[in-house]
């Protein structure tokens, strides 16, 4: 599911939530809601996370895809 995909890749990041939120300029209960699947990231969060991240959106997707 996208949200362990994501908390995998925040923590590879070694990124907090609030770290992650501050960085992509989101919430930080919304970076809580998505790891936990309980709300589907928009294209535009999904772009702002990934950056803040340091990875290419498409990987993530393809993890999730793979998972």
């Amino acid at each position: 599911m996208f949200g362990e995909e994501l908390k995998n890749a925040r923590k590879t990041a070694g990124m907090t939530q609030e770290e992650l939120a501050a960085k992509a300029d989101l919430h930080p209960t919304y970076i809580s809601l998505l790891e936990r699947n309980r709300k589907s990231p928009t294209l535009d969060s999904l772009f702002r996370i990934c950056k803040a991240l340091g990875i290419k959106a498409s990987s993530l997707i393809e993890r999730v895809e793979q998972g």
